[in-house]
Formats: structure tokens, sequence, C-alpha cells
């Protein structure tokens, strides 16, 4: 099965208003995404808070992208959990949706082995018919799956790629050594976005490409053709993903996404905002770097 997608998806926030999610200012945000060459748009995972929502907000969250994008860009729906029948059944409605992949986080809590592991996954895709990336997160699951697991999953022809997001270049490295070409790997660390396609990924699933989707992109493609072009977007980017570590996704990132009119600056517990300071100074170091564009 070819890739869902190749270059820069972004991991969607879901803005809120007075703690409803605000679908008008969601739709906006799409389009902007799309219209600056998002390649992908990833809905109701970590980014987008998709643990705090509704199975009926996510299910409109979910609607509205696929009818927004129309099939411009793909658009793959968060659909994993440590319950493998929950897991199943929203596969399911994301394929009846009309999304065209989901992506599986590992188990969490109720961690499992890595026999578990292919069982849960083989479990899922083989009941929602729909492909399916795998999602490596061990500082939020605090699981990994092993490159020999990921080997063995993707010999299934409905699990087509791996979102990475271990921040290592030694396991991303070994997953790509073992692996068909045919089989996707994807970064979920922005920092580490250059070296990890150096190294031959697929491309990225983007906290940072909500705010500067088409600069993220325009990386990507230079990391192929131009790689000092590709460096120079690479650090002139740094000091903006670095600074949106001053908290853990997405709590930093929905100050931009807010900055840049697409809804209030909201977040839902347990997740808190930043406060006026940090507020400030994440939109003074985006705003330097819209300047030097």
């Amino acid at each position: 099965m070819s890739h869902l997608f190749t270059g820069i998806a972004a991991a969607v926030t879901t803005p809120f208003n007075g703690q409803e999610v605000d679908y008008v200012n969601y739709r906006l945000h799409l389009e902007y995404l799309i219209h600056n060459r998002i390649q992908a748009l990833v809905i109701n995972g970590t980014t987008g808070e998709g643990s705090t929502l509704t199975p009926a907000e996510r299910r409109r969250l979910l609607e509205i992208a696929v009818e927004t994008s129309a099939g411009r860009v793909p658009v793959i729906a968060g659909t994993g959990s440590n319950s493998t029948l929950e897991s199943i059944e929203s596969s399911r409605e994301a394929k009846e949706l009309g999304a065209d992949g989901i992506m599986l986080i590992t188990p969490y809590y109720n961690k499992t082995s890595q026999r578990g592991l292919i069982r849960h996954f083989e479990a899922i895709v083989e009941a929602a018919g729909i492909p399916a990336l795998l999602y490596n997160v061990p500082s939020r699951t605090g699981m990994t799956i092993e490159p020999e697991t990921v080997l063995e999953l993707s010999r299934h022809p409905m699990i087509v790629g791996l979102k990475d997001a271990t921040g290592d270049l030694n396991y991303m490295s070994r997953v790509r050594l073992i692996t068909d070409p045919s089989f996707a790997v994807y970064s979920g660390n922005d920092d580490t976005a250059l070296p990890f396609l150096s190294l031959g990924g697929n491309g990225v699933i983007s906290v940072v490409a909500n705010i500067v989707p088409d600069e993220f992109q325009e990386m990507f493609e230079q990391a192929r053709t131009d790689l000092s072009r590709a460096q120079e977007i690479h650090y002139r980017l740094t000091p903006l993903i670095a600074a949106l570590s001053v908290d853990v996704n997405p709590i930093p990132i929905k100050v931009l996404t807010s900055h840049l009119g697409f809804g209030n600056y909201e977040v839902r517990l347990p997740l808190l905002p930043l406060d006026a300071d940090g507020r400030g100074r994440l939109i003074r170091q985006f705003e330097s770097i819209r300047m030097e564009v």
C-alpha cells in the first residue's frame, strides 16, 4: 500500500470558546493549513486534546475535517486508546466518516508486552479495515514499540507507517534499516525533523506546522534538493520550536494559533494556560521569526 502522505502533516489543534469546541475557527484553521501547503491533517490526536474531547466532539471534528479537505489532502484520525475494543469502535467510525487513515497510540496505564502490542494493533486494523499509522511516544505512554515489533507489524497490509516521537535518531535508523521502503516513517518531533528526514524519513507529523505550515513544508522539500537551504529554514525555526517547549504540548502552540486568529486561548483541564508573561514571550518569538521570512 502506498504512503498515506509524504511531507509535512499538521497535528491539528482544537479551538475552544468558553470550553465548547469552536467549530467555526477550527474550519478556518483547516483552510489556512491546506492553503499553505500542508500535506495531511491529523485530527483528535495529542495536540488536538483528543483525550478530553467527548465522542460527539471527536466525531464532529473529523466530519468537518473530511468536509473541508474535500479530498485535497488526506485526513488521519487519532483513534488509539488503551482499550482495544474502544479503538476498534472509533476506527470503524473514522472509516465511515471518510477518514483516509487512523493513528494508533500504544496502550497506556494497562501497559502490555510486545506480543500484546502486536495483537492489539492487528485486532484494530482487521476489524476496522482502514490504513493505520502506529504512534510510538514512550514519554507519554510509558512503553515503546521495539524496532523488531515494528518490523513484524509492518508486514500487515493495513499497517502502513509509524509516527516516531521517541526523539531518538538511533531508534529511527534501526526501524528504517529493517523495514521495507514502502513502510512510511514519520517524525513526531519538530526539533529533530531535519536530521530525521536526512536519515530517510518520509515526513513529519508536526506541532509547529499549525502556525508555519508553508515554511515547514519548504524545509522538507529543500532537504531533498538543497540541504543548505533546508538548514537555513531549520535554524531560523529552531528558536521558535525551542520556545514551544516551555510547557507540555499543546499548551504553548495554542497561544500562537489563537494569536493568528483561530479561536480563543483556551485548553481543557487537566491542562492550564500559560500566564500572560509566558504568552507574551512566545508571541514575541513568533513575530521575530515572521519578520525574517
